[in-house]
């Protein structure tokens, strides 16, 4: 299967089949949205066909959703369910202290309820997303449609009072149209460069008019697994301090998830 995928899908892949290793029989599990938590889906459905493992999933957005139902996994909606057990997402940017910037796939909102409505957070990524401080990927604020160029212009004077180095805000596009969140928000992406602060940072943001919620995961995330392009996995417990390092052997056998596009 290495020879079938990229060295970052490889890197995808191990992650994601590590991190389901946290699962166990009976668990609701929180489903992330994106390529990575797609791959995580797609081994999660591994392990309730062949071993017989019983889970419920409860997706944060619909095209986790989609994909879940797809392939037989057991789904419910965070009311549903309550609680859960632990819930296995993506990020876009994470530091050593493990707070993240999520919300490149545009699902901040409910990917960021359901993390806080479980017990532990395992966040699968590759390398490439590793800083040493938050930043240089755009932070994405979820914005209501209503008077959101108001918002927009809100955010852009806040910025001017805060420690970062950009302050350029662009609305998200679909298209020649906003892109339009499962909750039909807008989202705004903040291209900052640098957060030296992100608590300071969420707290302003979310008191600003017309904000629904940023992508800054402060204080959420308990485990990050770091999947390589040679099929090494490293595991990042902030809680216990253990750092943890594996290598996931597969075969071509598992190529069933070479079809998984991003």
């Amino acid at each position: 299967m290495s020879g079938a995928l990229s060295p970052i899908d490889t890197a995808k892949f191990v992650a994601a089949k590590r991190a389901v290793e946290f699962v166990e029989d009976g668990m609701k599990v929180g489903l992330g949205t994106g390529s990575t938590a797609a791959w995580m889906v797609r081994c999660l459905a591994e392990l309730v066909h062949d071993d017989g493992l019983k889970v419920v999933g409860v997706p944060t957005s619909t095209r986790t959703a989609d994909l879940a139902q797809k392939l037989g996994l057991k789904t419910a909606t965070l009311d549903e369910a309550k609680w859960l057990d632990l819930t296995i997402d993506g990020a876009d940017e994470f530091d050593p202290d493990l707070n993240l910037i999520k919300g490149g796939g545009g699902a901040l909102l409910q990917e960021k309820i359901v993390a806080t409505a479980s017990d532990r957070m395992i966040v699968i990524t590759d390398a490439s997303k590793k800083v040493e401080r938050l930043g240089a990927y755009p932070l994405p604020v979820e914005v209501v449609p209503f008077g959101w160029q108001t918002s927009k212009a809100l955010i852009e004077e806040t910025l001017g009072g805060l420690d970062v180095l950009g302050d350029n805000v662009t609305l998200r596009l679909n298209g020649d149209a906003p892109f339009v969140t499962d909750e039909g928000n807008f989202i705004v992406d903040l291209h900052l460069h640098r957060i030296a602060n992100p608590r300071q940072i969420t707290l302003i943001l979310n008191q600003i008019p017309g904000v629904v919620e940023n992508g800054l995961f402060i204080d959420i995330c308990d485990v990050v697994v770091i999947g390589h392009g040679d099929g090494r996995v490293e595991v990042n417990d902030i809680n216990s301090g253990t750092h943890e390092e594996d290598r996931i052997e597969f075969s071509e056998s598992d190529n069933m998830f070479s079809d998984l596009s991003d």
